[in-house]
Formats: C-alpha cells, structure tokens, sequence
C-alpha cells in the first residue's frame, strides 16, 4: 500500500477559540421578543356595523397593526360575540363577591395523594393493545399559505390566515392504511415532533392544523379495542399544544425580565397577551366538527385564566355539555376523562363540573346495551365483556377526580345513583377502583350484595371480587363481618374455571386472609390455589402471582417454624419446578427470616464507615501529621481495597494543597514532601487488584507529580500504566457482572493521550519514547476480530501527534517545560512526528482493508468516514496526498449505501462553512470533489 505522508495544519488556538464563542446579542423585553409577530397598540375598538365599516380611536402609532380576526368581523358574527362574552374588562365589572371567595381556594392544588395521570399512562398503552391494522390521516402541509406583501391590506392578511385553516379540510391530508401498533405509535409520534418543529419556526397555524387533525382521530373507532391507548397517544399531543400555548402567552407578560406569579390576576395581564389569547380562542371556535373543537379548547383551558378570573369556572360547565351532542358512547367518556383531567391540572376546587360529567355519563350509560353499539361489536367481533373493560380507564380517572377529598354524603350518593342502574357491574368496579379503601370496606357487605345482583353475562363477578381485595388490603372491614366476606369471596373464587382468572383473584384474597385469620385459614387457601393450579401444569403460566402469594404469607406469618407448620406450604414450594425461580423464592424465604450481611456486604460497609472517617481527620497545615496519618492507616487497613483507594486520592490531594500554598514554588522541604507523597502512591498502587483502578490511579498520580515538577516521578508512574496496559483481561467484572473491558480500555487511552501533549521528553530516553512504548503495546494487544477500537485509539493518537506539531501546544502545566519549549519546533523532532503519523495511517488503512467483506462493510463505512473526520480536523489537506485520501475514504464511506445521509450532508455543509475562514479556502476545491450518492 502506498505511504501517506502526514502533513498537520497549523493551529492558532487562541482565535479559534475567538470565533467559536457565541455573539452576545443584548435583547431589550420591552420592546421585542421573536416569539411576538404582531404588536396590537389599539387599546379600544368600537362596535362594527353589518357592512363590514369599522372606526377606532386614534392610535399611538403610526405603524399599528389592527387585530385581524377582531377587526375584519361584524358584530353579529359568533366570534365577535364570543370575544364580547370574553371581554375581560366586563367579566372582571360583573364578577360577584361570590366568586371572589372562590378565588382564594386556588392554593388547594391537588397532593401528593393524588395518583397522577402520567402512573396510569404505561399501563394503558401496554394493556390495550391490537394485532389488526390502524389507519391514520398525516397532515402534508400546503403552499397556499404565501406571505403577503408589507403593504397588503388587513383583509387580506385574515383571508390567507383562514385559508389555511379551511385548508386542512380541503384534502390537505394523507391517509395512511393497514399500520402496525408500533407503526400507528410511531406515526403519532412524528405528529407530536412536527407540533414541537412548526412551533418552534413560528408557523402557529400549522401547529394548530396538527393538533386537530390528531383531535379527529378520537372520533374513530374502527379498532375499538386500541381506542384507550390512541387516547393517551392523541392527548399527549394536546398537552403539548396546550403546554407551548400558555408559554407563549406567559412570555408576552414579562416586564422588565419579571414573569407573572404563580396566582396572578387577570388585571395585570398586559393587552397584548390578552389579545394574543383571545385570538386563539377565536381560531378554535372556528373549527366546524365538534370533537376537535372540544378536544383543541380543553387543552388549552388554563390560558382563560389571563382573561379573567372567572374565565375557567364559566368554560368547564360548557365543555360538559358539548361532550352532550357526541353520540358514540366511549368517545364520550373518554372526552370526560380529558375534561375532568384537565379540569383537576387547572382547578382543582371546582368540583361542580366532575360530579356534571359522571352524572351525564349515567344518563346515557343505557346506550352501552342499545342496538348501535351491539351491531358495531358484531362487526368488530368484539365481546361485551372485552368492551366494557374499555371504558374503565375512563370511567376510574373521573371517579377517582369526584373522590379525592370528597365527603362522605357524595360518595354515598354516587354508590346510590349507581345501585339503580341495571348491569351496572362497569360502575360498580369502578366505584372499587376510585373511591378511598375504607370507605369500601366500611360497606364490604353492601358491595357483596350489589356484586351478587349484577349479570354474568357482563363483567365477569372475579374482576369485581378481584377489586374488592385490593381495597380489603389497604383498610380493615369491620370485625364481624370479616369471616362472612371471606366466605362469600372463596364461594365464587373456587368456581372459576379458568387457571389464569382464578390465579389473579386468588393471589389478592391471599393478603386479607393472612391478614385476619390463622394459619389454618391460610392453609384451606393454599390447599385450594393447589388444586386449581396443579392440573396440566397450570401452575408453569403463573410463576409472578405464585411468587406473590409466597412474599405474602411470609410477611404475615412472622415465626418460621409456624410457617412450616402450615401442612400446605412445602406441597405449595413444590409448584415452584423452574430451578430459576425455585432459587429465587427459597432466597425470599431466606432473607425473610435471616437478616445477615455476606462477608463481602460486612467489607463494603466496613470500608465506607472507615473511609467517611478518614476523609473528616485532618490536622490543618501540619501536613506531615496528615500524610503520617495516611501511612498509619495504609499499614492498618491493608486488606481493605476500598479504603487503600482513598488513601491514594487523600494523598494526592494532600500534595495539590502543599502546591496550592507554595503558589507553585516549592521549597527544598515542601519538594522533598511532595516527592514523598509521590512515593507513598507509588508503593500503594500494585497492591490492588482492581486493573482499571490501578491504570486510572497511575495516571491520576502521574499527573499530580507532574503538577509538582516532579518529572522522573512522574515518568516512573506513565511507564507503569503503559507496561500495565497488556494485562488488560478480555472481560471484567462490573457491578456483578461480566462486561467487554474495550470501551473502558479505550476511556482511559484518550485520557492517557490528553496527558501525554504536556509531558516533557526524558534527556536520555529519546523523542517521543513514551508515546512510541504505548503504541507498541497497542499493537502487541490481543484485540477482538469483531472489535474497532485500535482503530479509533490510533485515530486519537493522530490527534495528539498533530497536537505535538504546533508551535504553541493548546495547554500547559505550569512550571513544566513541554516539548513546544524543549524543541522549539525543531525539523528533526517534527520528521520524527510525521514519521510515527506515517505508520499509524499505514495501520488504520490496513484495518479498513481487512473490512471489505460484505458482513463488515457497515462498520467500514462508520470508521471510513470516521478516519475522514480525523483529517479534516487535523490535517493539512493543501497536501495533494493527504487530499486525495480524504476523497477516498469519503467515497468509501458512501460506497455501500451505509452512510447515515443526514451526517454526510452536515459534514460538506461544514467544510463549505470553514472554506469561507481565512486561510481555508482551499476547502472550497474540496467540497467540489465530495459527491453526496444517493441510497436508491
């Protein structure tokens, strides 16, 4: 292979530095801020007229832009109405002492008690899933939209902003048909990406296009089972939308870089985020279909709190009756789940509207059994029971909201309007799910009863048993009705049929059992989870709740021979036939019931109380007390690697604080200290076991005594770390666990290199003689034929050999000679640099060669473009070799159709960028022979 001679390109460190810093750009708040488009200085607008005739008070401004939407519309327009509905000036005029009182319950925000949304979003998206094909409509952007002219008329600014609008109805969509799950899930997710990227570029509308276009998604429910989990998926956008909304208005309001307090008043919101607001109320109440409409306002509900205080309390009401004119009846509750969530984000203390949505949910609960939905489910060849599970995400998270801190009498009353309804199994483990424990157990018996009553058919009874449990195991039912409950419970438990319903029912009645009675009650229990789960090795699907019920038992049952007193529990132990869990449940056992540390845990705790100590002791400015302090406590905790490690770090320590002190300038007697600090880390080193914390110590140690100008010292310990490097093993033990020791080999080689820039030549050693001993370990090591890192370790090298060359090295050490000073740029020592350059190219073109088998061309292609990298940063591509070979390894890069086309197209864009610098415009020619190859 031909040599390629290394050429490095001069640095000037200080003014690149200069020209990579960021201009600062003083911004005045005031005045501008490059999320404000428009500023509206009319303060006052005077009723229109039907013909469309406006007249305004005189303006501040000459330059004055009117509102477009408040200005073109007439006065019996439904906008212009809304807007006077919304006036704050008005609403603030006619609000009642009422209201005011209301007010001051704001800061009864929702506690830590409250189990937020975002802990019951994971478990909807992975228990709502489908195997069917989804379809979804993407939005495709349209080039109608033009910028108008600066001296275009006003209409006609509202003319393209409304064209816009109307063209996302106007076949501005593609439908996209038969997708995966995950693809559905990732289509979503570019949605939410594109709302974030038009957002960010200022296009509002197109943002706002986004958003409804996700809303209307809602309203399809051609795979019903999936509705719950495209729910969560379209909702995240929505609080997205709403989230960026509400920023953008509270950033109008800053005064003098002052934002708004948390409970700020609508009166010291300023016109221009008030108008700012108002018009996106305006543009939502343009929307024609009334779920998007629904779903875009309730996002951003929290922003009418900068038109007056009122403004929410009046809204939340109206949502709940436009949810009225949407017929499908699980689109419905799930649009009442996203108020009442909403509702709970923003105002909490307005209850009204909660107990609203649930109570028109009841009136139209009939509908779940009316003939539309039945036929969509014979369609679908969905089961009743499998629907009705579909609503109870819904139908929860609004229980849950009227529950939380709820009185006595509404929960009451809400157990009583639900006693009325037919086939109300639904509710009733709702009601279960959402209402606090005690109140539940408080009324066990009541809800026994009423389970009793509902029909099979439905919701299978175990799932509302199963409910009812787990409300027994955080609170008590009373005394006396204990035993009855169980009774009742085991009577319909013992009847399932099926393994895997029985098993998830049985493993919650587990805990109240262990809990209120003896062991011969446990016994009867487990005997009987036996004889379900034995048959055709049931037992195999439902190691996880079997683990549950053992972790249960033992946590109640404290005394280990009671324990194995229970006749059951060996014959119970004996399902467990996987040997991995098996172990895992004898070691459940075990700790349970003997809390002892191994003799590793004892060492690792001895060793933190014992470093904690070491590192409180000090002794000031005698700091031959402390390091004879150090040497005492080495020859007294010698077995305890931990704490050796520590004594190593203290020490160095100790010598940067005798240097900080001496300011640099040591005297014979602090020399003399610092070398014997030197001394004591390097005796201390070899006597751990630990290869990557002897390596990381020898040259944390070496680059202390270079600090201290101890330079043979120095030396001593980087030629101890290069000779250390062989015995690297191939695998080392990380946390317990076997890991790959190149990528951490590779870590501390950079470091190593880092260090070596600044370390003087030794006189009688030769150039260069520690960066020649390295790299002939580096050859010598045994690397994984799968494995690139000696190419990048002798990319890396190429920096630091490029670094050498410069005339001023880009860091120093203070008081320490580096070779920039030693040879002072000397021909000789440069020949020597470009000669070892010369080699390792030589290396990494020969690896590159040895990667041209088809299994490893992508990885070919990664360091191709990896070693072009390399060069172009360092090399001096005036060369005409060098510039030949950057052009080849940019065209193996792309060769085979593995280069990442985003990097390719950045990295050109970078070098026309740094052929525009001075002294860089050979580039250009460069750029002109780089061809970006397209992948088809």
């Amino acid at each position: 292979m031909a040599a390629f001679p290394w050429h490095a390109r001069s640095r000037n460190y200080v003014s690149e530095s200069e020209v990579c810093k960021l201009e600062s750009v003083p911004l005045d708040f005031g005045d501008y801020h490059p999320l404000k488009p428009i500023t509206v200085t009319e303060s006052k607008t005077k009723k229109m007229n039907r013909k469309g005739s406006t007249s305004s008070t005189s303006s501040s401004s000459s330059s004055s832009v009117m509102d477009p939407l408040s200005s073109v519309l007439d006065g019996t327009d439904p906008l212009s109405l809304f807007a006077a509905a919304a006036d704050p000036v008005t609403t603030t005029a006619t609000m009642d002492s009422t209201r005011k009182k209301r007010d001051k319950d704001d800061s009864s925000a929702v506690g830590s008690d409250f189990e937020p949304w975002s802990s019951k979003r994971g478990e909807i998206l992975s228990r709502y899933t489908t195997t069917e094909k989804l379809s979804i409509n993407l939005y495709m952007g349209s080039e109608k939209g033009k910028a108008t002219t600066t001296g275009s008329a006003v209409s006609e600014k509202v003319r393209t902003r409304l064209e816009e609008l109307d063209d996302l109805e106007e076949g501005s969509q593609k439908e996209l048909l038969n997708l995966t799950q995950q693809d559905y899930m990732n289509r979503i997710e570019e949605l939410n990406q594109s709302l974030k990227d038009a957002w960010s570029s200022d296009q509002k509308v197109k943002a706002l296009k986004i958003v409804i276009q996700c809303s209307k998604l809602l309203s399809d429910t051609t795979v019903i089972q999936f509705y719950p989990s495209k729910f969560v998926l379209i909702t995240d956008i929505l609080d997205t939308f709403g989230k960026l909304v509400y920023e953008r208005i509270l950033s109008m309001c800053m005064d003098n870089r002052v934002s708004l307090p948390d409970n700020f008043s609508p009166e010291i919101v300023n016109d221009t985020a008030k108008e700012t607001c108002l018009n996106w109320f305006f543009k939502i109440a343009s929307i024609r279909e009334l779920i998007p409409r629904f779903y875009v306002e309730a996002a951003i509900l929290k922003c009418n709190k900068f038109l007056s205080k009122t403004g929410i309390s009046e809204c939340l009401p109206r949502l709940t009756s436009m949810i009225r004119g949407i017929g499908d009846p699980l689109v419905a509750v799930y649009a009442r789940a996203y108020l009442c969530r909403v509702g709970m984000e923003v105002a909490p203390q307005l209850k009204e509207s909660l107990n609203k949505n649930f109570f028109d949910f009841l009136l139209t609960f009939k509908q779940i059994h009316g003939d539309t939905v039945q036929n969509q489910l014979v369609v679908q060849c969905v089961e009743i029971p499998l629907y009705l599970t579909l609503y109870s995400p819904a139908i929860d998270w609004i229980l849950q909201c009227i529950a939380y801190h709820a009185p006595e009498v509404l929960l009451t009353e809400m157990m009583e309007r639900c006693k009325k309804l037919g086939n109300n199994a639904l509710l009733l483990n709702s009601v279960m799910s959402a209402f606090r424990a005690e109140f539940i157990a408080a009324r066990s018996m009541d809800f026994i009863a009423m389970i009793k009553e509902c029909d099979e058919s439905g919701f299978p009874k175990h799932l509302l048993f199963r409910s009812l449990g787990l409300n027994l195991a955080l609170a008590d039912p009373p005394e006396n009705d204990r035993l009855q409950i169980l009774n009742e419970a085991w009577k319909v438990i013992t009847k399932l049929k099926n393994p895997q319903d029985y098993i998830n029912c049985a493993e919650v009645w587990v805990e109240y059992t262990c809990r209120h009675f003896t062991k011969r009650e446990v016994n009867t229990v487990l005997a009987d989870v036996i004889k379900h789960m034995t048959p055709d090795r049931a037992f195999e699907d439902a190691y996880p709740q079997l683990q549950s019920i053992i972790q249960k038992v033992i946590t109640y049952i404290y005394d280990f021979s009671l324990l194995f007193s229970v006749e059951k529990f060996l014959p119970f132990l004996d399902m467990f036939q996987k040997e991995s869990v098996r172990v895992e449940v004898c070691k459940c056992i075990m700790e349970s019931f003997i809390n002892a540390l191994t003799l590793e845990d004892e060492k690792r705790m001895l060793a933190a109380l014992i470093n904690g100590f070491i590192k409180m002791v000090s002794f000031g400015r005698d700091f031959e007390q402390q390091l004879s302090f150090y040497v005492e406590a080495r020859s007294m905790f010698c077995n305890l690697e931990p704490v050796l490690v520590q004594l190593i770090h203290s020490v160095n320590q100790l010598a940067m604080e005798t240097r900080k002190v001496m300011k640099g300038n040591h005297s014979r007697k602090t020399a003399a200290f610092v070398r014997a600090c030197v001394a004591f880390c390097f005796i201390t080193i070899p006597s751990l076991s630990g290869i990557f914390t002897r390596l990381n110590l020898y040259l944390h140690s070496g680059q202390v005594a270079l600090a201290n100008q101890c330079l043979s010292q120095a030396d001593a310990f980087f030629k101890a770390a290069v000779s250390l490097v062989p015995e690297v093993p191939k695998m080392i033990s990380v946390d317990g666990k076997m890991r790959p020791s190149d990528a951490f080999l590779l870590e501390f080689l950079c470091n190593f290199f880092s260090t070596l820039l600044v370390v003087p030549d030794h006189p009688e050693q030769g150039v260069l003689f520690l960066v020649r001993g390295l790299l002939n370990v580096i050859q010598d090591y045994t690397w994984e034929d799968n494995n690139d890192d000696k190419v990048r370790i002798y990319t890396n090298v190429l920096h630091l050999l490029s670094a050498m060359t410069q005339e001023t090295y880009i860091y120093h050490v203070d008081k320490v000679d580096s070779n920039d000073t030693l040879y002072g740029g000397d021909s000789k020592f440069l020949a020597e640099i470009n000669k070892l350059c010369e080699t390792v190219i030589a290396q990494i073109l020969d690896h590159l060669k040895t990667l041209g088998k088809e299994e490893t061309l992508k990885r070919q292609s990664q360091l191709a473009l990896y070693f072009f990298n390399t060069i172009l940063a360092h090399g001096d591509l005036r060369n005409n070799k060098l510039n030949q070979l950057s052009v080849n390894l940019w065209n193996l890069a792309q060769k085979h159709g593995f280069a990442d086309t985003k990097t390719m197209v950045k990295t050109l864009e970078y070098i026309k960028r740094q052929s525009k610098q001075p002294g860089m415009s050979h580039l250009t020619d460069l750029a002109l022979r780089l061809p970006l190859q397209s992948r088809t």
